[in-house]
């Protein structure tokens, strides 16, 4: 699979005449392995090696595309450090931390289901 392009990305966030706000979400988070990025990260700022190491069995080039997919959206920040070795970083934006009631509410249903 792909990664988004920054105008597909574009075209997610301002659909016009899409009534569907459930449809638009999933389009933005509904991929496997996305909505446990996101939950890792509410916790803070991670590097790509702490992310694989929570997901376990997810492939390192599929976390590489969610990773650039939620960067293209709006939902997390890469940021690379000029050291050596090299450091990258990612978090969650403000639009990404949003997400929390979500992820919340996810973590509630899975402890009561």
């Amino acid at each position: 699979m792909q990664a988004m392009t920054t105008k597909q990305a574009t075209r997610l966030r301002r659909r016009k005449g899409d009534n569907d706000p459930v449809e638009r979400s999933l389009a933005l988070v509904g991929h496997k392995w996305t909505v446990l990025i996101i939950r890792d990260l509410l916790s803070g700022p991670r590097r790509f090696t702490e992310i694989q190491r929570s997901l376990g069995r997810a492939n390192p080039k599929m976390i590489t595309t969610r990773l650039r997919e939620l960067e293209q959206t709006g939902l997390v920040s890469r940021t690379a450090y000029a050291e050596v070795p090299p450091r990258v970083e990612y978090a969650l934006t403000e639009r990404g931390r949003a997400l929390r009631p979500v992820i919340d509410a996810l973590k509630e249903w899975g402890l009561t289901s």
